[in-house]
């Protein structure tokens, strides 16, 4: 069950854009891919839902060849697009009966969703009225209306502000809940929030694929995110250790391992230092992006 890609590959003239890429998703979750500008994504998933042909290799969908017409998908691209002068409840209706809705299941789907995503109020005004936020969780609902096995999200946080996002992540998990597929593009904090197994992309060429968790396990601790009440920076200097940042007492300190950190809270213990906060921090997916991509380059 679920998707998976296996040895697919991309040219146009003479630019291979994706070369030899292979993934799998086998059970409901969501799914980071990464990659620098111009670095497939956007080719990867347009091939994924049949948009875009491939050249080479398999992409399959509970065991059979991915077709645009036996996949049920919903794709929020990129790029985002309503039809600024039609009814949102007009576009949405359109939309649900190109993926073969009734009308009534359709309506009863619209109304949920827009009641979910707090955008009821605005069904039957146009989208040119709406704030770029709410205009973005229209699309989003045009994306799942049709209620889809596979879901591609390209940047859907993009244009909203904390609260909407709260609001779309909850989303995101209940979809997940009940049971879907999910492939992200998206800021890193946003993949390392929600995702747990990544493919990070540089130039077509795959530099990273894993479990998230068994990928950072590799790393040792960079850094320590310390709080106190007062002032000390000359703990931390008498160690030899580097302040990444600071301010007002707080504190995100490189370390060299584990080693760093101990001593450092063992020297405020001593010292009868009160510490509000401490923790020894892997490197991050954005840590980790920033070497891999280096690397390749």
């Amino acid at each position: 069950m679920g998707l998976k890609v296996e040895h697919v590959n991309k040219t146009y003239g003479t630019k291979k854009v994706v070369n030899d890429i292979s993934f799998e998703i086998d059970k409901p979750s969501v799914y980071g891919l990464l990659g620098t500008n111009g670095a497939g994504k956007t080719t990867t998933i347009r091939m994924i839902l049949g948009i875009l042909k491939k050249d080479s290799g398999e992409i399959s969908w509970n065991g059979k060849e991915v077709k645009r017409k036996n996949v049920n998908f919903g794709y929020l691209p990129e790029e985002r697009g309503v039809y600024p002068k039609t009814k949102i409840y007009d576009q949405m209706m359109y939309f649900a009966e190109l993926k073969g809705m009734k009308k009534e299941k359709a309506e009863e789907s619209l109304k949920y969703w827009a009641k979910r995503l707090e955008v009821e109020q605005y069904i039957n005004v146009t989208p040119e009225k709406l704030s770029k936020g709410n205009q973005q969780k229209v699309q989003f609902i045009t994306a799942i209306i049709h209620n889809p096995e596979l879901i591609v999200l390209d940047e859907p946080f993009s244009g909203l502000d904390p609260v909407n996002t709260e609001l779309l992540k909850s989303v995101i998990i209940e979809l997940i809940k009940n049971g879907k597929y999910i492939i992200m593009s998206s800021q890193m904090h946003s993949i390392e929030e929600f995702c747990s197994d990544v493919l990070i992309l540089n130039k077509g060429e795959t530099v990273l694929k894993g479990n998230l968790k068994e990928i950072k396990e590799q790393y040792n601790a960079n850094r320590v995110s310390l709080s106190t009440v007062e002032n000390v920076d000359k703990y931390i200097k008498e160690l030899g250790l580097e302040i990444y940042n600071s301010k007002n007492n707080d504190y995100i300190i490189n370390i060299s391992g584990e080693e760093d950190g101990y001593k450092l809270i063992n020297k405020l213990i001593e010292n009868k230092v009160k510490v509000e906060k401490f923790e020894i921090m892997k490197p991050s997916l954005n840590d980790i992006f920033i070497e891999k991509v280096g690397e390749a380059k």
